[in-house]
């Protein structure tokens, strides 16, 4: 039965602009190809900026910690990056887990229902955080020109974005444009850490990688690069520490599965493996706490800017959701839930606000884990889908009857709690990694090993053997 909400959008979707499923099979070349110019189109799309605003206006940049996430560039077309996509599956997700909206996701109607939603309310989400940004003073003071023309760039910016996620989706590309631009925007911004030229406020290069050598040959002491107390917004060694520690543990850890046999009905020869890995939902659920705690700091800074002097109702609000202060690196919140929802970066911030750092970490790993769960639900992951797939797929575990029932009970042994210990790992290692300052954020470098690892390792093969035994296409999901 479908819900009533998903129908009152079905006009809204007639008039959304489309990307068209491919009526033949892509070839592995073509999905190469379509999804490195779609990467290189939104690289372009990060450096053009928007037309009539100062590049640099405002200070520093509040929203820097949540950059890498979601694959934003200040003050460039990329702004909103893909905050509307994500924050629209959030809300979707939400609604489903929540049963406030009826779904089947085994109907291809439903489904199709589902997405076309999505996509009309990432387009609204797009358009909202456009006017928090404009009105919440991101851009300074524009007149009544200027906030239409930001307005109309963030808002055909943000459309494209949501048209290119769509096209590699639908099968013309390799992955999700969301982990593609992710994992982009991560290595771009480790980069930029290494080997930046500019000079910080310590007098030395930016990029750690070039102080390091800077400081070798100047004869300068290593010591100041450990934590560069004079530079606090540069990089220093303990981040590259994290950085890379955070990298072997999660190439670790992806690779602790659970393998189940399985034998193709139609040839008895052949055998394979149905992989259940610790990090079953891979970095959804970090993807989606993210996004929610970079919303919440949005409405919760638009709200300060706009009522932090109001008093009654309007006034606990701001108080409740935060309080914030001006700094060298932007608006910084100092109580409220941002304050609780923002990591402390770098060893001193945490030893400076231990509880703070405690309190992030409770609340990030608790999302995860509830993300993990739900997502598990909505995209099709959960056992009675497995067990489907497997069936119409004409496999079978040896030893068990080809019952969707009783392979369902199997696999309800090992997914759930995969979910679960992957997502509360996820969520620990994510905000520990934060805490040693690593390069890109810690949740970025999280999800950037994790999309590559999966790109080479999962994606990258599926689709090779899919284009060499068409007929395992349907259990693998390539289209």
């Amino acid at each position: 039965m479908t819900s009533k909400f998903l129908t009152a959008l079905k006009p809204f979707m007639y008039i959304m602009p489309e990307c068209a499923k491919p009526e033949r099979k892509v070839t592995f070349r073509e999905k190469i190809t379509w999804t490195l110019v779609i990467l290189i189109i939104y690289l372009v799309m990060s450096q053009i900026p928007l037309y009539g605003v100062p590049r640099n206006v405002g200070g520093g940049d509040p929203f820097f910690w949540m950059r890498a996430i979601l694959a934003s560039n200040r003050g460039t077309l990329t702004e909103l990056g893909i905050g509307p996509i994500v924050t629209a599956g959030l809300v979707m997700q939400l609604l489903v887990g929540s049963k406030i909206i009826d779904v089947d996701m085994t109907d291809p109607d439903d489904r199709a229902l589902f997405t076309g939603a999505q996509k009309v309310l990432a387009l609204i989400v797009t358009i909202f955080q456009a006017m928090a940004f404009i009105f919440g003073g991101a851009y300074g003071v524009l007149d009544f020109n200027g906030i239409v023309w930001v307005m109309f760039q963030l808002s055909i910016a943000g459309l494209v974005i949501i048209l290119m996620d769509e096209l590699i989706q639908k099968g013309w590309g390799l992955g999700s444009g969301i982990s593609l631009f992710i994992a982009a925007g991560v290595c771009g911004h480790i980069l930029w850490n290494l080997f930046s030229p500019l000079t910080a406020d310590d007098g030395m290069y930016h990029g750690v990688f070039l102080a390091f050598i800077q400081a070798l040959l100047t004869g300068k002491s290593l010591a100041s690069l450990v934590l560069r107390k004079a530079a606090p917004t540069a990089p220093d060694l303990i981040g590259v520490i994290g950085t890379i520690i955070a990298f072997m543990v999660v190439i670790y850890f992806e690779s602790i599965r659970i393998e189940i046999p399985l034998t193709y009905a139609k040839y008895r020869g052949f055998r394979g493996k149905y992989p259940i890995k610790l990090l079953y939902v891979s970095v959804i659920p970090v993807i989606l706490a993210a996004a929610l705690f970079a919303d919440l700091y949005l409405v919760s800074q638009l709200m300060w800017k706009r009522w932090r002097y109001a008093g009654g109702t309007r006034g606990f609000l701001v108080k409740l959701l935060g309080n914030y202060e001006d700094t060298d690196q932007g608006v910084q919140p100092v109580s409220g839930l941002t304050y609780y929802f923002t990591p402390p970066r770098g060893l001193e911030a945490v030893a400076a606000d231990p509880f703070r750092a405690v309190m992030y970490l409770l609340i990030f790993t608790f999302f995860c884990v509830i993300f993990a769960k739900m997502w598990v639900q909505v995209a099709g992951m959960a056992p009675r889908d497995v067990a489907k797939q497997l069936i119409d797929a004409e496999m079978q575990v040896p030893g068990f009857r080809r019952n969707p029932k009783i392979v369902e009970r199997l696999l309800e042994r090992y997914i759930p709690t995969a979910a679960i210990i992957g997502g509360l790992f996820i969520g620990l290692l994510a905000a520990t990694s934060d805490f040693l300052g690593a390069l890109g954020t810690g949740t970025g470098i999280l999800l950037a090993v994790g999309i590559i690892k999966q790109y080479a390792t999962d994606i990258l093969p599926k689709e090779q053997l899919s284009e060499q035994h068409p007929a395992l296409a349907g259990f693998l999901g390539i289209m």
